[in-house]
């Protein structure tokens, strides 16, 4: 057992993606026995204090095969419209596993859009890390019902990886039917060797990658760019078979399974960076003298007490930097409200925000995992 399959035992935050080759009978509907095994696997992580979120394909196909249709159609609109009718049999499905062990799921539908928004970014982020710490389990999907062509993510895999870095996961799980990346395509060349271990990100991998599948929109390519969208929030990624007995579990004990793809960043790291790496400043924050205090020296959260004064028209979810009363700048990051709201609530603790605002988005004004100091 290697170092790094040993470093899987202490990931706490999963997110699990589940392929149309896993969830379909070869597109003739849903797999629900399959499905029962897995949802069994997720609770025993669950009980071993460990975070899941699911990102599941399986509505177009399910829809497909619930309109009657033979073969994946091309139109869009066409697409939308399965996926509208099988996203109703997808959900059912889950909540229906997952209530045998009284354990409540929530659809979240997501698009390009949500994500490359800073403000709907960090909305989605606050309704998946709310649902985790209340026990749910968050099931993901592509939007498909309102996508186009040119905004939606593609695959499911691409998704996966970019749920991994909005909830800032230890480990991304691509279940696939194949047993993991081969130097061949192991369906043309039974001497195939599997690619136990790699560093995600890796370029030369790509060469491996084979055909894509009939039923997902994905291939091996698009799950080895998952890996790498997911490596620069500090997520290892594994690509395995879905069919293996427990599979889950036994990754989770370090067993040897799959294709293991390493990130060499810290979890946080590359967001800071991020952070530090933008130009495009949208306001101002003006801090007393005990929130500078308490940034420099104890690395906390961003609070509006702390706040003597805002400039700028900023919106929720753009950068801002903080500044003390002498113009020095001491930390930049997402701010959880607009300037306008900053306004009323500066200088204010957060138990007034829903009287001063009339709702609450977050305690904090910046929260320290988007805030870095400069």
């Amino acid at each position: 057992m290697s170092n790094n399959r040993l470093r899987l035992q202490q990931a706490r935050r999963w997110v699990v993606k589940l392929g149309s080759s896993l969830l379909t009978n070869n597109g003739c509907g849903l797999r629900v026995e399959s499905l029962h095994q897995w949802v069994a696997q997720i609770i025993e992580l669950r009980n071993s204090k460990c975070d899941v979120v699911i990102v599941s394909s399986g509505a177009i196909a399910e829809g497909i095969t619930r309109l009657g249709w033979k073969h994946r159609p091309h139109a869009i609109h066409e697409l939308q419209a399965a996926a509208a009718v099988g996203q109703m049999g997808l959900v059912q499905a889950y909540e229906t596993c997952f209530q045998r062990y009284g354990v409540h799921t929530a659809q979240v539908l997501l698009t390009h859009e949500d994500i490359a928004d800073r403000q709907r970014y960090l909305n989605a982020r606050s309704s998946l890390r709310t649902l985790i710490d209340l026990g749910v389990v968050p099931v993901v999907n592509e939007n498909d019902t309102v996508s186009t062509d040119e905004i939606r993510f593609g695959d499911n895999d691409t998704l996966a990886g970019l749920v991994a870095n909005l909830i800032e996961a230890d480990l991304l799980i691509i279940l696939t039917d194949q047993q993991g990346l081969f130097d061949r395509d192991p369906r043309e060349n039974p001497e195939a060797k599997l690619i136990h271990e790699a560093e995600a990100g890796d370029m030369s991998l790509q060469q491996y990658a084979g055909k894509i599948g009939e039923l997902g929109r994905g291939g091996m390519l698009t799950k080895l760019r998952a890996a790498t969208v997911a490596a620069k929030s500090g997520a290892d990624t594994i690509i395995a078979s879905g069919i293996e007995q427990n599979v889950l579990v036994r990754i989770a004990e370090g067993q040897d399974i799959g294709t293991l793809l390493t990130s060499n960043q810290k979890p946080l790291t590359a967001r800071k960076q991020w952070l530090a790496g933008q130009s495009q400043i949208h306001g101002r924050l003006v801090l007393d003298q005990g929130a500078v205090k308490v940034l420099r020296g104890q690395g906390k959260s961003l609070l509006a007490v702390g706040v003597i004064a805002v400039e700028g028209n900023f919106r929720r979810g753009e950068i801002v930097t903080c500044i003390d009363n002498e113009g020095r700048e001491i930390a930049r990051g997402l701010v959880n409200y607009g300037a306008t709201e900053s306004r009323k609530i500066m200088g204010r603790s957060s138990d007034q925000f829903e009287k001063l605002l009339g709702f609450v988005e977050e305690p904090e004004l910046i929260h320290r995992d988007n805030l870095i100091l400069v």
